[in-house]
């Protein structure tokens, strides 16, 4: 089998929009996709922001060119997701996403985590969902039929260690961004990296 590393963040818009395919990649003969969920440091290169209720930014540490960007990202994720029938509502602050990445490595050492795993995405990006709400977490492993009673335990324990472990591993592969996956020793950053991913697996 051929093993390949899939970096993503649950507050990532273009990780969402990657994951159909990276299923797609998944299913592929003689390829197996291990998920690693990687948290973005979204303020080292993008500023902390947070908007208020009139849409204003109560922390105003961008500047105009990083939200030129942001805003620009958006509107092109926005334009692929309705393209595909998918809903993207920008966030109102920058989460931190590692509470449900830890979940995610919880879920995935007994069950497929499939289902965790779209419905976080796709609810997350509908402002259904607060990815720093450990009674969200829980409920949603509860209403999707995962076992959710030794969650606090793992979370508190082994999840993160493991979770720290893993974003150490994944910075000195030279992973910056999702969505990314590391194939043979190279990185493949973003989705439009897939075909020749899937070339060099041919090969």
């Amino acid at each position: 089998m051929n093993t390949v590393h899939h970096y993503f963040d649950y507050k990532s818009p273009y990780a969402y929009l990657a994951q159909k395919a990276n299923w797609e990649l998944d299913a592929l003969p003689q390829v197996q996709v291990c998920w690693v969920p990687y948290t973005l440091k979204i303020e080292k290169y993008l500023g902390r922001a947070e908007l208020g209720n009139d849409g204003a930014d109560i922390v105003e540490e961008r500047n105009d060119h990083q939200w030129r960007r942001v805003r620009y990202s958006y509107m092109d994720c926005r334009r692929e997701a309705n393209r595909r029938g998918l809903t993207i509502l920008g966030p109102k602050k920058i989460f931190n996403s590692s509470l449900a990445h830890i979940a995610f490595l919880y879920v995935s050492k007994s069950e497929d985590p499939r289902r965790y795993h779209d419905a976080i995405f796709e609810r997350f990006w509908r402002r259904e969902f607060n990815l720093e709400s450990y009674k969200e977490i829980t409920g949603l492993m509860k209403e999707l039929g995962y076992d959710a009673r030794e969650f606090s335990a793992y979370f508190n324990g082994l999840g993160l260690k493991e979770y720290q472990l893993m974003q150490t591993e994944a910075e000195n592969s030279g992973v910056f961004g999702v969505p990314s996956w590391r194939y043979n020793g190279e990185l493949y950053w973003g989705l439009e990296r897939l075909g020749l991913l899937k070339k060099n697996l041919k090969e």
